[in-house]
C-alpha cells in the first residue's frame, strides 16, 4: 500500500503536502489574499507616519537598487515577508526553516540597500504576521485537514456510481492508490459559499453506456495513436505534474510576464495576484466537487489500449481541473489586462487541449471545465468591480 501524508504528523514520510493542484491553489490562495490584506494596511500606516527612507534623510547612504517616493514605515518587503512566514507554518511545515532563511536574507539586501531601517523590518514583520493570522485561523478550520478522506467513503464512491449504472472511477497505479482528496470539494471557499460550489457543478457527464461516450473515448485513443511534434508541444508545456508549480502556479507565472510590463505598485500587484488565486482555489473546489460526484473512468481505463502520453492522474476524470484552472484564470486577467483577453482565453483553450491530446481527457471533461472555470473567474470579477480599486 502507499504511505499517506498526514497534517498532524508532517514529518513523516512522506513529508505534508505533497504536490498537488488543490494544495497549491489553496497555497497561493491564502498567501496572495493575506499579502493584499497586509499590504493594505502598511500603505495606511505609511501615509500614517510618513518616515522617508534612511538614502532620503542622510546623503552618505548610497541607495542600491531602485529608489520609489515612499514612507519607508513599515517596510513593505517585510510585510510580505512576514505573511510568508506565518502562512508557510499552515501548509507548508516541514520548509519553514528555508522559507525564514529566505526572509531573513530578504530583510538584510533592505538595509544593505538603504530601503529601510531595523524599526522599519521590525514593524512590518509583526504587521504581516498579525494580518496572517486572521488567515491562518481561518485556514485551521476550512475543513481542507480532512480533505483525503477515510476507507468507508472510498468504498462508497465506487457503490454509489456503480448503483447509478455507471462504471466507477479506479486507481491505475500498482498497488492501488486511494483517491487523491476526494472531500477537497468540502473546503471553504474564499469567493462564494459552499452552497455555491453544488450549484456551479455542471450537467452529468455522457453515460459510460452511451454512443457519445464510446465516440468520445475513440478520439482519445486517435490522439494516443497519432501524435504530432506541435501536440506534443502543447501536452508537455501544460503538463505541469508533481514536483513542479502545479496548472495554478504556470497561471501566476503567467501573469507575472504581463504584470510586470505594467509597473505596478506593490499592492497593485498583490490585489491582483489575490483575485487570481482566490479564483484559482475555488476553481479547485468546484473541479473536485464535479470529480467525486461523478466519480468518471479515465480513457485509459475505459480502453486500456490508449497509452497516455504524460502520465495517469490519481483522480476521476470529470471534469479537467486544467481547464477549470485555465478558464478561471484567463477570465480574470482578461478583466484585468482586458488588451490581452483574447490571448488569455486562447491559452486557456490550449491548456484544455493539451489533456485532450496528452490522453488524459474526454473532450466532454475539457468543454465542461472551461465552462465551470469560466463561471468561477466571473465571481472573482465581481469582487473586483466592487472593491473599491478599480
Amino acid at each position: 500500500s502507499y504511505p499517506a501524508p498526514n497534517a498532524a504528523n508532517p514529518f513523516a514520510y512522506p513529508q505534508f503536502p505533497f504536490s498537488n493542484p488543490p494544495f497549491a491553489g489553496r497555497a497561493y490562495g491564502y498567501v496572495s489574499a493575506a499579502t493584499y490584506d497586509a499590504l493594505i494596511a502598511a500603505w495606511h500606516f505609511k501615509q500614517l507616519y510618513n518616515r522617508a527612507a534612511p538614502y532620503a534623510v542622510d546623503s552618505s547612504v548610497q541607495a542600491l537598487g531602485s529608489n520609489i517616493n515612499l514612507p519607508s514605515y513599515p517596510s513593505e518587503d517585510a510585510v510580505v515577508a512576514g505573511v510568508t512566514i506565518e502562512i508557510a507554518k499552515l501548509m507548508f511545515p516541514t520548509e519553514l526553516a528555508f522559507i525564514q532563511k529566505k526572509a531573513d536574507e530578504h530583510m538584510l539586501a533592505k538595509i544593505m540597500s538603504g530601503a529601510n531601517v531595523r524599526s522599519d523590518i521590525e514593524a512590518g514583520l509583526a504587521l504581516g504576521k498579525a494580518v496572517a493570522s486572521k488567515f491562518v485561523a481561518r485556514g485551521r478550520t476550512d475543513r481542507a485537514g480532512q480533505a483525503g478522506g477515510n476507507p468507508e467513503l472510498w468504498k462508497a464512491l465506487e457503490e454509489t456510481t456503480m448503483a447509478k449504472g455507471e462504471v466507477c472511477w479506479f486507481s491505475l497505479e500498482t498497488p492501488k492508490r486511494p483517491p487523491m482528496l476526494p472531500l477537497f470539494c468540502k473546503v471553504k471557499p474564499f469567493l462564494f459559499d459552499s452552497m455555491t460550489v453544488i450549484g456551479l457543478r455542471p450537467p452529468p457527464p455522457p453515460s459510460t453506456s452511451s454512443d457519445e461516450f464510446k465516440k468520445e473515448t475513440e478520439e482519445v485513443l486517435y490522439y494516443a495513436n497519432n501524435p504530432t511534434r506541435e501536440r506534443l508541444k502543447i501536452v508537455h508545456f501544460w503538463a505541469d505534474g508533481a514536483g513542479t508549480y502545479s496548472p495554478p502556479g504556470h497561471w501566476d507565472a503567467i501573469a507575472a510576464d504581463e504584470f510586470v510590463k505594467e509597473n505596478y505598485s506593490e499592492v497593485r500587484w498583490a490585489r491582483n495576484y489575490a483575485l487570481l488565486n482566490m479564483a484559482l482555489m475555488d476553481a479547485g473546489i468546484v473541479c473536485w466537487d464535479a470529480k467525486y460526484f461523478y466519480f468518471n473512468p479515465r480513457p485509459s481505463q475505459t480502453d486500456p489500449g490508449i497509452k497516455t502520453l504524460t502520465g495517469v492522474p490519481n483522480f476521476p476524470a470529470y471534469t479537467s481541473g486544467h481547464s477549470t484552472f485555465s478558464a478561471a484564470a484567463a477570465t480574470v486577467l482578461s478583466h484585468l489586462l482586458p488588451d490581452r483577453g483574447s490571448r488569455f482565453n486562447d491559452m486557456a483553450t490550449e491548456a484544455s487541449n493539451s489533456r485532450l491530446y496528452g490522453a488524459i481527457h474526454y473532450r466532454s471533461d475539457c468543454v465542461a471545465g472551461l465552462e465551470s472555470g469560466k463561471k468561477v473567474g466571473e465571481y472573482a470579477v465581481q469582487r473586483a468591480m466592487t472593491d473599491g480599486a478599480e
